[in-house]
């Protein structure tokens, strides 16, 4: 019999630093179902179940009342300590709401309900009771918040304390919000402002920095960074577009979410750097230079980039009463640039490569 080969084989060059986070997962893509990868989470069909008097949901609407819609939306996170938090930033609650809210983000970025998470747990044995407490209960806040009980998981040992979270959530078909939806001549849309979660994390990491700030500013920043809110609230706004919107979660960076959706999309963006969504404040404190890439790529900040016709937001402007900003628009000719303001002279070409990449 032929000794299988070894695909551990340390002579190999190629490892996951020298790769980069990107490669790895576009290689990882060839074993995965090409039908459903490539968003924030996994949409896949599914029939709802049968109806009283034999009428099935999916011909009859919400018949049933219970809105099951078309699609399973599924998407998981991991969270490890001293990548994605540590006891000198988060405590045990933040840790749970945050690996809850990353999660709940990625369900409102494809426009999915929540139905529940599942949590998968992998800790030390010296790990101290009240510290796995505390993090169960802000996973349940968070959950609670916005119908999303926890409904199972996983328990093992680890050197390394890691959290990893999966979501459910259920879409109808004309609701599912892709990627790859958008058009050139879309504006671009972010949901609120990004930069104050990197701002936090400063404040955090480094008080002394943020000593001259107003309590009431340095408070704000802290509690993005700890305590993010994924905006389902935008979830009914988006039922009502008549035409697909595309869209994608910005916890890794504005920059990179709009690089993300111009290349998935096939077309390019202009990106407005009067308009984009600084936090009050932020350039005072850092300057402009560093608000502006704190902005894009401070990351975390848990909200939605979306592209979307003009009819669709003057339908916002005029029924929802609702805060977001217009920071560009989709073009043509392929790529991102950052330009001083609609129209101008151009700042920067934003790529994936400027954001935050793990195995770097």
């Amino acid at each position: 019999m032929t000794a299988p080969s070894n695909i551990f084989d340390c002579s190999k060059d190629e490892t996951l630093a020298s790769l980069g986070e990107q490669t790895v997962l576009k290689r990882l893509q060839k074993f995965c179902s090409q039908e459903v990868i490539g968003d924030d989470g996994a949409a896949i069909f599914w029939r709802s179940p049968p109806q009283p008097n034999g009428i099935n949901s999916q011909d009859a609407g919400d018949y049933s009342g219970n809105h099951s819609g078309d699609y399973l939306v599924v998407t998981t996170d991991v969270l490890v300590d001293g990548v994605h938090f540590s006891d000198r930033t988060t405590p045990a609650h933040s840790v749970g709401w945050r690996g809850a809210a990353a999660n709940l983000s990625d369900l409102a970025a494809m426009g999915a309900e929540p139905v529940g998470l599942t949590v998968g747990l992998a800790l030390p044995g010296s790990t101290q009771w009240r510290w796995i407490e505390g993090l169960y209960q802000g996973l349940k806040d968070c959950g609670d918040s916005y119908d999303a009980p926890i409904i199972g998981g996983d328990l093992c040992r680890s050197s390394v304390a890691t959290l990893s979270i999966t979501a459910l959530g259920r879409a109808g078909r004309s609701h599912l919000i892709q990627r790859s939806a958008l058009q050139p001549g879309d504006y671009l849309i972010a949901t609120g402002i990004h930069g104050a979660s990197r701002a936090g994390l400063e404040l955090l990491l480094n008080p002394e920095t943020g000593k001259n700030l107003p309590e009431i500013q340095r408070k704000s920043w802290i509690r993005a960074h700890q305590y993010p809110r994924p905006r389902l609230d935008w979830l009914p706004l988006l039922k009502m577009a008549e035409r697909e919107i595309a869209g994608m979660d910005s916890s890794d960076g504005l920059g990179d979410a709009v690089v993300q959706l111009a290349r998935v999309s096939g077309c390019g963006v202009e990106l407005w750097g009067d308009s984009l969504p600084i936090p009050k404040g932020l350039v005072g404190w850092v300057g402009l230079e560093t608000g502006r890439e704190w902005t894009l790529y401070g990351g975390e900040d848990f909200e939605l980039s979306m592209g979307m016709p003009e009819e669709v937001i003057k339908e916002l402007n005029c029924n929802f009463p609702i805060s977001y900003y217009v920071i560009g628009r989709a073009v043509m000719e392929k790529g991102v640039k950052l330009v001083e303001k609609e129209g101008g002279r151009a700042i920067a070409n934003l790529s994936l490569d400027q954001g935050f990449q793990h195995f770097s």
